[in-house]
């Protein structure tokens, strides 16, 4: 599709915030490798974190043809401060314990496969096969983790305690998964991007249904915290975890590996 040079730069925003989704919760998943509480489990989530860095690849590949200036995908992922990034701050929470790296992955699949099932259908054809591809990963990234929090809430009363003081603690980051900002309207608009207000009800009865299965109780909407990530506002988690994730390519600029 033709893109002016208007709707060029609203499009490369638009990458960025869903690599950065992906990158850094790519990321966090990477820091259980060695940690779980099974081989088989480290295995799985070692492989989801490569399905979700391998989607950010993709996508801060397409921003770099986007933006057309020369800047490589090492530059989108490592040459940024935290204030650059766009991810939501649901993603850049640590991994407190197992139930966390689980409520949060659990709760982002839910959205995600909405998400690329939506993206999906998308007027720009290079992101909407980007997002075909990812759903495939999606969906199974969902059917992972929904049994984790089957497994986990019906489990022992130790399971089920701390799964749902997890849950407790991430769900305020959940209501930005679909609050629109302007640049949603506009790539909704031209027929690019996801109208993600259409997406709470089927996201809510997913989980809840899981929930309920998993005899979790939902909590309610005082949780809800206020959150500006899309403009560049994040937990102090985000710092720390980029100082050590950027910290080979800022001290040997330009080196290749």
């Amino acid at each position: 599709m033709e893109l002016t040079p208007e709707l060029r730069m609203h499009l490369l925003d638009y990458l960025l915030r869903h690599a950065d989704d992906r990158l850094i919760l790519g990321h966090r998943l990477s820091e259980c490798c060695g940690h779980a509480p099974m081989m088989e489990e480290d295995l799985a989530l070692a492989n989801i974190a490569l399905d979700l860095i391998g989607q950010a690849s993709f996508i801060y590949q397409l921003a770099t043809e986007t933006e057309n200036k020369g800047h490589t995908e090492d530059d989108f992922a490592f040459l940024r401060d935290p204030s650059e990034f766009r991810n939501m701050q649901l993603v850049e929470q640590p991994n407190s314990d197992f139930a966390y790296t689980i409520v949060r992955q659990f709760l982002f699949d839910a959205y995600d496969v909405l998400f690329l099932e939506k993206l999906s259908l998308s007027a720009h054809n290079q992101r909407a096969g980007i997002g075909a591809k990812a759903l495939k990963e999606a969906n199974y990234h969902l059917r992972h983790t929904k049994q984790w929090m089957l497994r986990l809430g019906d489990g022992t009363d130790e399971s089920r305690s701390r799964i749902q003081h997890a849950l407790n603690e991430l769900w305020g980051f959940s209501d930005e998964l679909f609050i629109p900002d302007e640049l949603d309207q506009i790539m909704v608009a031209q027929n690019i991007g996801v109208d993600m207000e259409s997406l709470r009800s089927a996201w809510i009865e997913e989980v809840e249904q899981t929930l309920k299965e998993a005899t979790l109780s939902k909590p309610g909407d005082e949780f809800y915290i206020a959150s500006g990530s899309r403009s560049g506002y994040h937990t102090e988690h985000l710092s720390h975890m980029l100082a050590e994730m950027q910290v080979l390519q800022r001290t040997h600029p330009g080196a290749e590996w």
